[in-house]
């Protein structure tokens, strides 16, 4: 049960961080934690600060999560993974960067076996955090597939993303359809808007548990233009089954 309270709060933490990063680059103002929020936060770090993990973040990006869990908790020791070569070298230049605390890769999801930088079976908590929507539906089951390799046996994904008729989703106009829930931007990056029954189908297809899969309602206030916009976001948990192997695609 500690464990399992250990890795939600875990996932609250590394929400937190991302979900205000996401905004601002978006150009929305930081949003403000409310003092509940703020209370529980500090709760939930105090309880896992003692917990040695070893943590996957698929997908880091430029860091901006992993470089903040890092500092907050001296008991981690993080693999990271970006499809971006980019996004890597930025990351190992950065002077916060310690190959005893973390190693960072180039990695496809789809297509690279992350057992070639991981040991099987030996990470307490991968994350995919805004990650999976990026990928084409139809190759989602394979990103999870490989993570389900590295993570220990009774072991979880945390996961967040978008959640169907979140405003992003509305924002797009029927031109930037690529298929159902799935849409592309300008710049050409893509974005999946998840139902808790397809990701419950997907997880649940490749041999996870589900431990729990909900939505997460926001109200995100871009102050600049007097805006209030309703946020919609999938939180979940799925677990390795102990002693099982994933199932065959």
């Amino acid at each position: 049960m500690f464990q399992e309270n250990t890795s939600d709060n875990y996932l609250n933490s590394v929400a937190l961080i991302c979900e205000d990063d996401a905004f601002q680059k978006k150009g929305h103002s930081k949003r403000t934690l409310s003092p509940e929020e703020a209370e529980k936060l500090a709760r939930d770090q105090a309880l896992f600060e003692d917990q040695k993990l070893t943590v996957l973040e698929a997908g880091c990006g430029v860091g901006n999560c992993l470089f903040p869990l890092l500092e907050e908790d001296l008991n981690i020791f993080a693999y990271a993974c970006d499809f971006s070569p980019r996004a890597v070298e930025y990351v190992k230049k950065n002077a916060l960067y310690n190959i005893e605390r973390c190693k960072v890769f180039q990695c496809d999801l789809t297509k690279d076996d992350l057992l070639e930088n991981i040991p099987a079976d030996s990470v307490d908590v991968a994350t995919l955090i805004f990650v999976l929507s990026a990928i084409h539906p139809d190759k989602m089951h394979l990103a999870l597939q490989n993570i389900y390799k590295v993570l220990k046996p009774g072991k979880c994904v945390l996961f967040r993303d978008y959640g169907l008729y979140d405003h992003a989703m509305l924002r797009f106009k029927s031109g930037s359809k690529l298929g159902e829930n799935f849409y592309v931007r300008q710049d050409g990056t893509r974005s999946y808007f998840f139902t808790d029954e397809f990701l419950s189908h997907l997880f649940m297809a490749v041999g996870y548990e589900q431990v729990v899969n909900e939505y997460v309602l926001r109200e995100t206030v871009n102050r600049k233009e007097g805006l209030r916009v309703p946020r919609v976001f999938l939180q979940s948990k799925f677990r390795n089954p102990a002693n099982t192997k994933p199932l065959p695609p």
